[in-house]
């Protein structure tokens, strides 16, 4: 999942494993102040800030009454994930003027923890659950008043309704063979299907996926879900090992290991990064 801008999941560098050492510097350095009657610097040693011009267009005027009907979209940088090898965001552009599917093969703390993150950019999620006792504290607690989280019982999911000022995060919550999805996928609609495990009936279902992501599995997982993702050697070797908070993330154009960072207010609703529920 190489950096490409708004284009690409995740921003991210080249995949290595998790233990890689992050390099030493690499920070900004701070601007000197510019002294006011001080001698101009060399033209090679001066910064220039420019205005950017944009398209030049003839103005628009709005009534006072007309600013209401202005909306703007989630932005499509997404939401952030943890932090790569290098402490940096990553970040995964989640919300697309098409449908976006993808698997989670981790523990329901990942799923949260994503849904979380997702309301906080002015998503909508849905849960399909045969466990609400699982989701109903984090629906609670994240909404605020507000039902930015809804519990749906399996093969209950109806139209979502996803617009680009309102995408919806469709959390699939149905076991290790969920049953298909009944309601038609649509623009702006992130379906992400977390599996607790890999069945092998189940596996050919990635096949396809715009992404998935794998926390720690066993090593016949490992192997089964390289024949589906491609995965090097070390990522085989190194999945069974991974610790609670490090989660593979693999798209069509690459892969990264992520950290979970999560802040103190996430701690406080979900607790500390875990595999196992």
């Amino acid at each position: 999942m190489s950096g490409t801008g708004s284009g690409g999941y995740a921003r991210t560098v080249a995949p290595q494993p998790p233990h890689a050492q992050a390099p030493a510097g690499g920070g900004y350095e701070d601007a000197q102040p510019r002294v006011v009657g001080a001698a101009r610097p060399a033209r090679h040693e001066e910064v220039r800030l420019l205005p950017v011009r944009g398209p030049r267009h003839e103005r628009h005027l709005l009534e006072a009454a007309e600013l209401d009907a202005l909306a703007f979209p989630v932005g499509d940088d997404g939401v952030v994930i943890g932090t790569d090898q290098q402490r940096r965001p990553a970040v995964l552009g989640l919300f697309r003027p098409r449908p976006v599917d993808g698997a989670l093969v981790a523990g329901s703390y990942l799923a949260q923890l994503i849904a979380l993150r997702a309301v906080a950019t002015g998503a909508r999620v849905v849960i399909e659950t045969a466990r609400p006792e699982l989701w109903t504290s984090l629906a609670q607690n994240a909404s605020g008043g507000l039902e930015v989280i809804r519990l749906v019982p399996v093969r209950r999911v109806g139209p979502l309704g996803a617009t680009a000022v309102s995408p919806v995060l469709l959390i699939r919550d149905c076991g290790a063979r969920p049953p298909r999805l009944a309601a038609p996928k649509t623009p702006w609609q992130t379906t992400l299907t977390l599996l607790p495990f890999l069945d092998p009936g189940y596996a050919g279902q990635l096949v396809g996926t715009d992404l998935v992501a794998l926390q720690r599995v066993s090593p016949q997982e490992a192997q089964l879900v390289s024949r589906v993702v491609r995965l090097s050697p070390e990522d085989v070797q190194t999945l069974p090992e991974l610790p609670d908070e490090v989660t593979l993330w693999c798209a069509r154009h690459g892969r990264q290991y992520v950290y979970g960072t999560p802040t103190q207010l996430e701690v406080g609703l979900l607790g500390t990064p875990r595999r196992m529920d």
